[in-house]
């Protein structure tokens, strides 16, 4: 059904009833029941093309995704314990404040092209981007163009010392060094000396702040660290079970190790236990992120929780006063990591 047979069965003109979808303060409340009674009865949908040609918002985020590592795994995102939470949180926020979400994967370089297309072709009102890559440089740019943007798990001081004139930026994450270096601390506080580590992606945010907060916290307290126990898993599974692997097979253990993520904790978990080394009496782990899976498995993982929803929440807030126009310039926000005690630490 045509907006024009709408006009129709109703008895106004079709600009009558563009107006009263538009929701245009300029219509009298009885023809507007007239109206919206004839679109329920017969369950009209607007022309979301036609809305946008006309210079009008369409109500949709887009959530951009860039997983570029791990190229081969087909399956990369959907065993990614950490991007789930994220696609569930945003999908939840945005749809409660009555905007769609128009998801988009990066899995390669050139996919950076698709996304300046999805902003220009107007099929989304703004973007959040949950980054892994240290390049932003395309998003920016689709920022100055004047669409909003919110960036997740990127450098703000960074991008703010190189684009500060950047008007419809957000960037928004966890403060993950302090975060790390709780973690470190605590196996320190519990007599840890030779602490291994098992290291995110270094061209990522996060990757590099939880990778320079253990080795500072380690030289902080003078213990040095040996570069056996310092463990390249990137965040891919595959990647940690092989780096792991060789752990076992030189039979020389750390006595502890910080895990710059759950998911590469709990593939380490599960190697151990299948080697018979047992967690936490032979060895102690700490992961981070606080993905649901950490309470789970056997023992229960200590991890560092980043607050997801919050952070999300924020970013779905701030993204839509951009889109309305109640907000404009570089905005930044970064939220507390937290320790989580459970099982898997014990005193050296």
């Amino acid at each position: 059904m045509k907006s024009e047979e709408i006009a129709k069965i109703a008895g106004v003109s079709r600009s009558t009833v563009s107006r009263v979808i538009n929701n245009y303060s300029n219509v009298p409340e009885d023809t507007k029941k007239k109206v919206l009674d004839v679109i329920t009865k017969y369950n009209y949908q607007p022309n979301t093309s036609a809305r946008v040609l006309a210079g009008k918002k369409n109500d949709t985020i887009g959530l951009f995704i860039v997983s570029i590592a791990d190229a081969f795994n087909p399956n990369r995102l959907y065993n990614n314990n950490y991007f789930t939470q994220f696609v569930d949180a945003v999908v939840e926020c945005a749809n409660a404040r009555g905007y769609y979400v128009l998801v988009n994967i990066v899995y390669c370089e050139n996919d950076y092209n698709k996304v300046s297309e999805v902003f220009l072709q107007k099929r989304i009102d703004g973007g959040i981007v949950i980054g892994t890559e240290r390049d932003a440089e395309v998003l920016i740019n689709v920022s100055k163009r004047g669409f909003p943007v919110a960036l997740i798990d990127y450098d703000a001081d960074e991008i703010k010392r190189n684009k500060s004139d950047n008007d419809n930026l957000i960037v928004i994450g966890s403060n993950d060094y302090d975060g790390a270096v709780s973690a470190v601390e605590h196996l320190i506080g519990l007599g840890h000396k030779d602490i291994g580590l098992l290291a995110g992606r270094l061209s990522t945010y996060s990757g590099r702040q939880r990778y320079n907060a253990f080795f500072d916290t380690m030289k902080k307290h003078g213990l040095n660290v040996n570069e056996e126990f310092v463990l390249h898993g990137d965040f891919i599974k595959s990647k940690t079970a092989d780096e792991v692997n060789k752990l076992i097979q030189r039979r020389k253990l750390p006595s502890a190790i910080f895990s710059s993520n759950d998911d590469m904790a709990i593939t380490a978990m599960d190697l151990f236990r299948e080697s018979n080394i047992k967690i936490p009496e032979d060895i102690s782990i700490i992961g981070f992120d606080n993905i649901p899976l950490s309470s789970l498995v056997k023992p229960a993982l200590s991890t560092v929780s980043t607050p997801v929803y919050d952070i999300v929440d924020r970013a779905v807030t701030e993204l839509i006063s951009y889109i309305k126009r109640n907000k404009k310039g570089f905005t930044s926000f970064s939220y507390d990591a937290k320790m989580v005690m459970r099982d898997t630490c014990l005193r050296k």
